[in-house]
Parts: C-alpha cells; structure tokens; sequence
C-alpha cells in the first residue's frame, strides 16, 4: 500500500437518519457521512459511501474489488443484508480486504460468517456514560488517542460477548452500571484483519469526538492490506510437484 491511497468504504444502513428525526439531527447526512469526512481529513484515504438500499446492498464485487477497507454500521436491518452481499465481503477480507464492524455490526451477516458465531452479547439502552479503556497502549490503533475515552451517553453493551478469543484485544469498556465490555478487539481471517469497536449508538453524536474518530482513522490504516491474494480458497485441483 506505500505510496497508493487507501481505498474506504463506509457502508451504513441509512434508515434511522430517514426515520428518526432524533437521529437526523445528529446525522443529517447519514453516520457514514459523518465517518467518512472524518477519514477524508486524512490524507491517506480515498473515501466512498455505500448503503444498504443501493442496487446489491451498495456493494457489488466491483466496488468490492476497489476497497482496500470497508467500514460496516448495521443495526435493525441485518437480515435486509442478501446472503450473497455478506459472501462477497467475507470472500474479500480472506483475499486481504480490512473489514471495521461498528456497533450493532456485531450480529452483521458478514461479521457472523468471518468469526463462526453469533457474536450476542447483553445491552441496555439508557444513555449513561462510558470510560473506553486502552488496554494495550503500544497497539497502532490506539496511538494519539489517549489513556481512555470518556463518552457522555452510549447504549450500553456487556460480557458474556459471544465471539471467538480475539488475536488482539485493543479496548475494554466499563459502564455506570458496573458492566465490563471487550469494545476493540481484532481478529485475523485469512489474508485479511478485522477490527470490531462498539461505540457508535445512533442518537448519540460520538462519531463526532475527535478520538473516536482517532480510533477509526487508525484502525482503518492498522487493518489495510498489505497483500492481495487471489483464488486461494477454491479447491482447484493440481498437479504433484515431485514425480
């Protein structure tokens, strides 16, 4: 990737900004607006969105081909997303694709495909606050990014998450109401990594804090690929290499 622009994709779902006007007034122009100029203030990216009601979800094997990472933002649509759509991306991050899972993306087609659970985890919607731990201070993703990461009010997420043991736990949330959560955690599936953060409830504005947005920009250059590979996981049939 050194010297060539990262190419983003941030694909969100698009409905609450259409539904709710609470979530409107935060997001006028949809979350993947507000995370994409976010990346677009780095120079390194080269940034497109996609949403769920585009012709094959917004993301067809062409746009696929052309994103060297793709943000996803679901919530209340998951099952919306085509079985096919939710192959392609999860063909894409074994060929090296980076793949962000935000928020609710936890029980994303394509998240549940790549990890081989359900990724189910306990919430609790009441607004209250949150301290995101760095647990690993020397990890790229957390770097100018600080210690920990107030937020005022976020939807509270707690363990048992039911995901495989991450390769590399980044984050650790804690809540007002006493509950402990693994928010930051990457995983690697093939040639590809993904990276899982939990904040980004979608009537708060904390796509707009700027360490949030640290994390993302971070996350996005920590889990671009440095290689392609293509056609490794058929089962072409070839010959012996010793006669």
């Amino acid at each position: 990737m050194e010297g060539k622009k990262i190419r983003v994709t941030v694909w969100n779902e698009f409905r609450h900004e259409k539904e709710m006007e609470a979530v409107k007034a935060i997001y006028p122009q949809g979350l993947h607006q507000c995370i994409g100029e976010a990346l677009g203030k780095d120079a390194a990216f080269e940034v497109r969105l996609a949403s769920l009601d585009e012709p094959e979800n917004g993301l067809p094997q062409e746009v696929l081909d052309n994103t060297d990472v793709l943000f996803w933002w679901g919530h209340a649509h998951h099952q919306e997303v085509a079985d096919e759509t939710a192959k392609r991306v999860a063909d894409r991050v074994l060929g090296g694709m980076g793949l962000i899972v935000l928020h609710s993306g936890h029980i994303s087609k394509p998240f549940q495909r790549l990890l081989g659970t359900t990724g189910q985890l306990r919430w609790r919607e009441d607004g209250t606050s949150t301290r995101i731990w760095a647990v690993n201070p020397a990890h790229p993703i957390v770097q100018g990014v600080g210690p920990y990461i107030d937020l005022a009010q976020e939807e509270m997420y707690s363990e048992p998450f039911l995901i495989p043991e991450p390769d590399e736990l980044v984050f650790i949330s804690w809540y007002k109401g006493g509950e402990v959560f693994r928010s930051g955690c990457v995983f690697r599936r093939g040639a590809g990594k993904i990276f899982y953060f939990q904040p980004g409830h979608e009537t708060y504005p904390n796509y707009k804090n700027e360490q949030i947005q640290r994390v993302l920009i971070n996350a996005a250059k920590y889990v671009a690929p440095t290689v392609q590979i293509q056609d490794v996981y058929g089962c072409p049939c070839v010959p012996s290499l010793e006669y």
